[in-house]
């Protein structure tokens, strides 16, 4: 008993008349439980008994919760000198591994629609351009596949950025002066935000160093002062400021454009959701920018948070710790 002790699966074990014999701790929830352990209790029971009849069986259970979870459930019998002694089962949450999956398929299919967008046009534009017409259709038909072609670079720039973070088991730390890291940030937009007559500047930011992967924290800087400036409209401003507020620094981004919706602010830093698909569209967007902003903050066991209004503007918060533990392993992957 002592060993099972340890095992993370519940097993219970029963003799042939199908009384109870061995029960380690992860079981207990599975005698006499409430809710969902007593649904599971159920499932655990019938395929005990098919095991001692006998027959190796195995069942996913799912349980709607709260919380949700999705169990796998085996049984198998036991026998001595082939005869049945009795039957074991073991009880795995497989709720994780499970919902990773799904968000996995999900990506999948969602990074495949988003591809194919861009990759279609690429492939009609390049045809029309091939059967011949006036320069003047030719002109407007070329921009439109540099367009294309340059959206479609942006998306696997972003995917190769987002799994690199990802993947990564804990990011760098260096110590950087948070002026450093918003001015960089800026710099990094400043061509686009002038094109389209938009100013991005520092509006303060307190004297202080963080400790931090700079290469992942100015991307994710760079993405929300990209997203204020998609968002915006032409002669606006964005502001990005920074604060060092007691082991936290807090790192704000405002624009004062369109606004986000208040049924999507809680979508918003989803793989591919876009607020205002057309407009996103039109001026380029991946929508994957937020989502690395997410993943950049986990990654440093930090936060992010937006507050809009509609027609006013957006501000996103950043909160990162300024020496976060150098033992600190990144938070595990959460796949939206």
């Amino acid at each position: 008993m002592g060993a099972l002790s340890d095992v993370e699966d519940a097993v219970l074990v029963v003799d042939a008349a199908g009384q109870s014999v061995l029960r380690n701790a992860a079981a207990a929830p599975y005698d006499r439980g409430r809710h969902g352990d007593a649904v599971a209790e159920v499932v655990v029971t019938r395929l005990l008994d098919e095991a001692r009849a006998g027959e190796e069986s195995e069942e996913e259970l799912s349980l709607a919760g709260p919380p949700q979870r999705v169990l796998s459930i085996r049984a198998i019998p036991l026998r001595d000198l082939g005869a049945i002694v009795g039957a074991v089962a073991f009880i795995r949450d497989v709720t994780d591994v499970r919902r990773v999956e799904s968000i996995r398929r999900d990506f999948v299919a969602n990074v495949s629609h988003e591809l194919k967008t861009p990759i279609g046009a690429l492939g009609l534009l390049a045809e029309t351009i091939a059967e011949g017409g006036d320069l003047e259709s030719t002109r407007q038909l070329s921009n439109r596949l540099v367009r294309e072609a340059d959206r479609l670079a942006r998306i696997v720039d972003d995917l190769l950025d987002l799994s690199l973070i990802e993947t990564q088991d804990r990011p760098i730390r260096e110590e950087v002066a948070l002026r450093q890291l918003l001015d960089d940030s800026v710099d990094r937009v400043h061509s686009a935000a002038s094109a389209r007559g938009i100013s991005v500047r520092v509006d303060k930011c307190d004297d202080g160093r963080v400790r931090c992967d700079p290469t992942q924290v100015i991307s994710a800087l760079a993405n929300l002062l990209d997203n204020a400036v998609k968002y915006s409209d032409e002669g606006e401003g964005v502001e990005i400021s920074g604060r060092i507020n007691g082991a936290k620094v807090v790192i704000e981004v405002r624009d004062h454009g369109i606004g986000i919706p208040s049924r999507d602010l809680e979508r918003v830093f989803e793989r591919f959701y876009r607020v205002d698909r057309a407009r996103s569209r039109e001026t380029g967007g991946t929508g994957l920018g937020l989502s690395i902003v997410r993943h950049v903050a986990a990654a440093h066991d930090g936060v992010i948070s937006v507050e809009s209004v509609e027609g006013e503007g957006s501000t996103f918060r950043l909160v990162l710790p300024t020496d976060p533990p150098t033992d600190a392993a990144a938070p595990t992957e959460e796949l939206d």
